[in-house]
């Protein structure tokens, strides 16, 4: 059973009834009838089609009814419908060069919390090495007592474990630029997988990692030969050393067929195609923890080893770029994260900011994962602005940009975790409130 408030007009709560399950279900199935006689609900995307081939909505049986359809193995690996062919990555056009770039997760176009994997973020820093499995080696070195050099096979042969973890990049958006269109435009540098391989402790155990040993210096195989110096407590924590993800071994740009998994920590730390890993008392201070992946402060210092990502948010659908058919019933959904553990809270407002209220979260919530919140919404048509705030299991609030700016100033690039508005117009079209 269930009970349902209603207030007068002073907004105080004036009777309450109790519903049963069958009763909230069938209010709410009439609820979304009557949305759909009136043509207030959103119109799919796929409208013009369904009139364009109105031989095939019923009473009428569809063509594809009538002939058999493709036999199997047809695709020796599944792809998705031609109908979803426009859910792809979003890479930008007319770079002057891609061995250096990115490609964003469509966010906007995706359910649940897990990224599949031929739309997984990709950022690479001297483009995306083909590596033979069998002759890729592991070098463990440095302050241990026994160095030890490690195939594909070797690594396999360690227990295994599987997590579900975000990955995210530090530059996810832009700190002074968060103007993009969609979803994908502002955070689309985000992702999420279930991750398969071994603990790192137990790799460095075998090795008899000494005590004088403060970071673990990771490099990978690719041209760019990235590098970057992990602090020994999270080697020790939670660090994978991840060869499968989604059930399947990493894909190439996923740094196929060895990576480092630092949950929690910006992207760039998640070094791929890792070829080898040094203990040692100080940082490298390589160029990816020095000249980038600091952040710059107003009095002209820059922070170094901003390793977390904050815990941050936002709405996905309803969404830029966007469009509600219509007023009346709609949910509004998206994702939530924190590097810090699990994510404790979504609120959600639908008047700027003014007033809260806190959404329901998809479980399981997991630690350093992307949640999936659900808030049912009543449009009345008028122009609106949406948006979200997480809050983590620490009860670190999400900020809106300008509380960031008073603390950063105009100067940094990375770690920006703003709350992300969006404007809706009388028509239902959903635009970035940023921009």
């Amino acid at each position: 059973m269930a009970t349902r408030s209603t207030t007068g007009a002073d907004g105080a709560p004036r009777t309450k009834r109790r519903l049963s399950r069958r009763q909230i279900l069938g209010e709410g199935s009439a609820l979304l009838a009557g949305a759909l006689v009136s043509g207030a609900a959103t119109e799919p995307a796929h409208a013009e089609a369904v009139t364009a081939n109105s031989g095939n909505v019923p009473p009428n049986v569809p063509e594809w009814m009538k002939t058999p359809g493709d036999p199997m193995g047809s695709q020796l690996y599944g792809t998705p419908s031609p109908f979803e062919k426009n859910v792809v990555k979003n890479i930008p056009k007319n770079l002057p060069q891609y061995i250096s770039a990115s490609g964003r997760t469509p966010l906007q176009d995706l359910d649940g919390i897990i990224t599949p994997n031929g739309l997984f973020y990709e950022r690479h820093h001297g483009g995306v090495p083909t590596i033979d499995p069998e002759q890729h080696r592991l070098m463990l070195h440095g302050l241990v007592d026994r160095p030890l050099i490690f195939t594909m096979d070797d690594i396999r042969r360690f227990p295994s474990q599987s997590r579900i973890h975000f990955l995210e990049c530090s530059g996810n958006p832009v700190y002074t630029k968060p103007y993009g269109k969609t979803a994908s435009d502002l955070v689309g540098l985000l992702s999420c997988a279930e991750w398969t391989g071994v603990s790192l402790k137990l790799v460095l155990q075998e090795a008899g990692l000494r005590p004088e040993a403060k970071w673990i210096v990771a490099e990978g195989a690719d041209a760019a030969a990235l590098t970057r110096s992990i602090p020994i407590e999270k080697c020790l924590e939670d660090a994978m050393l991840v060869y499968s993800q989604n059930g399947e071994r990493l894909r190439p740009q996923q740094g196929y067929p060895l990576r480092l998994l630092l949950p929690g920590f910006e992207g760039n730390m998640n070094v791929k195609w890792l070829r080898r890993l040094k203990a040692v008392t100080e940082p490298a201070y390589s160029r990816e923890e020095t000249s980038k992946y600091t952040d710059l402060m107003p009095d002209g210092k820059a922070r170094e080893f901003t390793f977390y990502m904050e815990a941050k948010s936002i709405i996905t659908r309803p969404s830029g770029g966007q469009k509600l058919g219509g007023p009346g019933f709609h949910e509004i959904t998206g994702i939530a994260w924190s590097g810090h553990g699990k994510i404790k809270r979504v609120d959600v407002s639908v008047d700027g900011g003014k007033n809260w209220q806190a959404a329901e979260l998809q479980e399981p919530v997991l630690t350093r994962a992307l949640t999936r919140f659900r808030l049912p919404w009543q449009w009345d048509g008028q122009p609106a602005v949406i948006q979200s705030r997480a809050i983590d299991e620490t009860d670190y609030v999400q900020p809106t940009f300008s509380e960031l700016l008073t603390v950063r100033g105009e100067n940094s690039f990375y770690h920006n975790n703003a709350i992300q508005p969006w404007r809706i117009d009388a028509q239902g079209q959903v635009t970035n409130a940023n921009a």
